[in-house]
């Protein structure tokens, strides 16, 4: 998204970073007025620019820290443009970059609406999504150690185990399993690890139910299948307001759910950035997906067809890529799923 709303007007780039921000304000004309380099500070930040005349428009690029520069500037009434760092054009770069070059570049393409612009989150909704973000990373934890203990189970007996039913071992079961006391240790300790990140998502679960209240779209979604609780919040929280999305298939590019390719003079040279768009939208679609096809029988159907055709996760991500697009006409004409979403 590009905004012309600070064109030709006195513009602000900051380069931020993890203890300091570079900042850099650009005149009507072009020239810069102030450059320098500030701590991590606030009220420093604010004193300086309040020196700007003129100054209301200041883009800041999305860092993994942004959060308290953006609200603190927001709060005192400055237009803050969140700069996308995926889709930042080469069109602008000096030959020479710097932190005081990539702080001026950003104050241009604000000044001449060429600033490729992400979504700021409301101030409230960022710790609820960021919740599930912290879940979704100890939902990883698990089954990284569920699947070692699986490893273990597997070299020891020539057998496999199910993840279900490691959850519900006690220390006596990995007794009778394993002989020799080292094996015994090791497992009782990762054992005890997945019985432990299993009672903090849980918890967890239970902490994000008190705001169901406040985001009622989560029981349309949990209509679309494969869909639960968790990964109903999740694509709530990382979506945002629909209307940020044209189409159908913007949004699903969005969640990583189609391909990069390039192609030059029909063949393939690549892929493009496969980074840019929502990374953990893309985890929700695909996890769906794998409940979809199991539990579902039309689905189940097609995704086995699918897979005989190419791979099972090229039709793992053909059907994240309609489950996506599906999730996206309900949120937009606030409609309840049905089949013809996702076969026509």
């Amino acid at each position: 998204m590009k905004t012309t709303e600070a064109f030709n007007q006195v513009c602000c780039g900051m380069d931020l970073h993890s203890s300091n921000v570079y900042i850099c304000v650009m005149e009507k004309d072009g020239t810069i007025s102030y450059s320098k380099r500030l701590k991590n500070d606030l009220p420093s930040i604010l004193d300086a620019l309040k020196t700007c005349e003129g100054l209301k428009h200041i883009a800041v690029e999305s860092t993994f820290n942004w959060y308290w520069l953006v609200d603190g500037l927001m709060e005192h009434d400055y237009k803050v443009h969140l700069a996308n760092p995926a889709q930042l054009t080469d069109c602008a770069a000096p030959k020479v970059t710097g932190d005081r070059h990539d702080a001026a570049r950003l104050a241009y393409l604000l000044q001449r609406g060429e600033l490729p612009e992400g979504y700021i989150y409301p101030k409230e909704v960022r710790p609820v999504r960021d919740v599930l973000r912290r879940r979704l990373m100890l939902v990883r934890q698990r089954t990284q150690t569920i699947l070692s203990l699986q490893g273990m189970y597997a070299r020891t007996t020539g057998k496999q185990i199910s993840g279900s039913k490691l959850k519900k071992w006690t220390l006596l079961d990995v007794e009778k399993t394993f002989e020799q006391d080292a094996d015994q240790f090791c497992a009782a300790e990762l054992l005890a690890t997945i019985q432990g990140l299993e009672k903090r998502v849980k918890k967890m679960d239970d902490y994000v139910r008190k705001f169901l209240k406040s985001y009622p779209d989560y029981q349309r979604i949990l209509g679309v299948p494969g869909i639960g609780l968790a990964l109903s919040l999740t694509i709530l929280l990382e979506t945002g307001p629909i209307e940020r999305f044209a189409c159908p298939g913007q949004y699903a590019s969005y969640c990583r759910a189609v391909p990069s390719k390039r192609i030059s003079n029909g063949k393939s040279k690549g892929q493009n950035n496969r980074k840019n768009g929502n990374k953990f939208l893309g985890w929700a679609y695909v996890e769906a997906a794998q409940f979809a096809q199991q539990h579902h029988p039309r689905i189940h159907s097609w995704f086995q067809k699918k897979q005989r055709r190419t791979c099972r996760n090229v039709a793992l991500k053909s059907l994240a890529a309609k489950l996506s697009k599906a999730t996206y006409i309900m949120l937009r004409d606030q409609s309840d799923f049905n089949e013809q979403l996702l076969f026509g």
